[in-house]
């Protein structure tokens, strides 16, 4: 397969359909699941109707990365990522599958997100300036926008449906949703996932400025591990350090050039979305390639 051809989902013979999220398509092999990262990329929470060339490959190795980085801290989700350990029906779509798939453990996934932040950003820095605070946590005065907290904070959102926005909950909702034990394990994991994250990152040129865990339950032997992706542009701020300078919107690895495309033509972040131009598609994938190769030095 070319890696300029964008996969926008996928198809296999002799296997159910996948259940489709924004970006991935996840086939339910009865006690693992196959997830492939595809090329779509979404904004606002809609699905864009183009795709980014070779995003669900550079997606794919950055969550890789990461969970090797930090098993240490929490067992994940993955068994393999080579075509070749996966049930023999796939072997036949390698070309497709190759770097932009994992085998992995089957879960019950916790109802809620896990967001570190450890700067005032996004909708974050929007709630600060209204009542200086984050997801309801009081905040000191004179935080700038991009400012760097004291120490990265757990604010949780809840779980939307594909098409549906997720909403910022208190840490009271989230013990209400699963229970204060569970609450405080997932919240002090994502806190130490982050603060590990943003070192290693930090050294590589990269600020993470927040990020997003999801967790499961293993009903087999009842343990929390780490799910879904872990740390890449689709589920994190990432900024180049060398151009990081407080008060002002921060240049970024992530989607946020489609969104700034997308906020220039004063969509109304309901479906259906605009169409993005060439040059904004060639700009974004060379983003995500860059936020990996930064990785990978």
């Amino acid at each position: 397969m070319s890696n300029n051809e964008i996969v926008m989902q996928t198809n296999f013979e002799g296997v159910g359909a996948p259940k489709r999220g924004k970006v991935r398509d996840v086939y339910d092999l009865g006690d693992k699941l196959l997830i492939v990262v595809t090329d779509r990329i979404s904004a606002y929470d809609v699905i864009m109707e183009e795709g980014i060339p070779g995003k669900g490959v550079v997606l794919n190795q950055i969550s890789k990365y990461w969970f090797e980085r930090t098993k240490d801290i929490v067992s994940n989700h993955v068994i393999s990522t080579d075509v070749c350990d996966y049930p023999h029906l796939f072997h036949k779509y390698s070309d497709i599958l190759e770097g932009r798939s994992m085998l992995v453990r089957k879960t019950k996934p916790l109802p809620v997100e896990c967001v570190v932040r450890g700067y005032v950003a996004g909708s974050g820095w929007k709630e600060y300036q209204d009542n200086q605070t984050i997801c309801g946590i009081k905040l000191p005065s004179g935080i700038l926008e991009s400012g760097k907290l004291e120490s990265p904070i757990f604010t949780p959102a809840s779980k939307a449906e594909v098409g549906d926005h997720d909403e910022n909950i208190t840490f009271e909702q989230t013990v209400e949703l699963i229970g204060i034990e569970i609450a405080e394990k997932v919240r002090d994991i994502s806190i130490s996932l982050y603060s590990k994250a943003r070192e290693i990152a930090d050294k590589k040129g990269i600020i993470i400025a927040d990020t997003k865990f999801e967790f499961g339950i293993d009903e087999d032997t009842n343990e929390l591990i780490l799910i879904d992706e872990a740390l890449t542009p689709d589920s994190s701020r990432f900024w180049p350090k060398d151009e990081y300078e407080p008060g002002r919107s921060q240049k970024s690895f992530d989607k946020q050039f489609v969104r700034d495309y997308l906020t220039s033509t004063n969509w109304d972040k309901n479906p259906p979305p605009p169409h993005l131009p060439a040059e904004v598609i060639a700009g974004t994938a060379k983003k995500y390639n860059e936020a990996l190769s930064k990785l990978l030095i």
